[in-house]
């Protein structure tokens, strides 16, 4: 079993967590001793949060909901390009944004983002949707 140091990417604090790792796995995570920030101590998503990154369930490609081929929300998923996926997201994102401003758009991200995804969402919302109400389950 290979072990790596890592700062735990959940929140700022600082953590530095010990991922032990098995065929490309991560099995178990532990808190560093000598880190002054954690003490060796880890908080339930440090501790836990590991396994989606090796998740059969995890989406590996973009799904759109279609129905007769285009969007729709009564539609199926189905498999769709990177280019496909992202022009629909900038689409509705514009048509929610002209329509109900940009504090629309404003939200709390997912628990699963690391620090550096909050960063470029945040940034992203502030700079091209123009809102500042944002917000994710990392700050403490």
């Amino acid at each position: 079993m290979k072990e790596g140091k890592v700062i735990c990417p959940y929140c700022g604090t600082g953590c530095q967590v010990t991922l032990h790792v098995e065929n490309n796995v991560v099995r178990a995570a532990t808190g560093v001793e000598d880190n002054p920030v954690n003490q060796g101590n880890l908080c339930l998503k440090g501790f836990y949060g590991w396994d989606y990154v090796a998740s059969p369930d995890r989406l590996t490609k973009p799904l759109i909901r279609k129905k007769n081929g285009v969007f729709s929300k009564d539609g199926e998923f189905e498999e769709a390009s990177w280019d496909e996926a992202l022009d629909l997201v900038v689409e509705k994102m514009k048509e929610a944004k002209e329509k109900y401003g940009p504090d629309s758009l404003a939200g709390n991200f997912s628990a699963r983002c690391t620090l550096e995804d909050n960063y470029v969402a945040q940034k992203l919302m502030r700079a091209v949707i123009g809102t500042n109400n944002v917000d994710h389950c990392a700050r403490i």
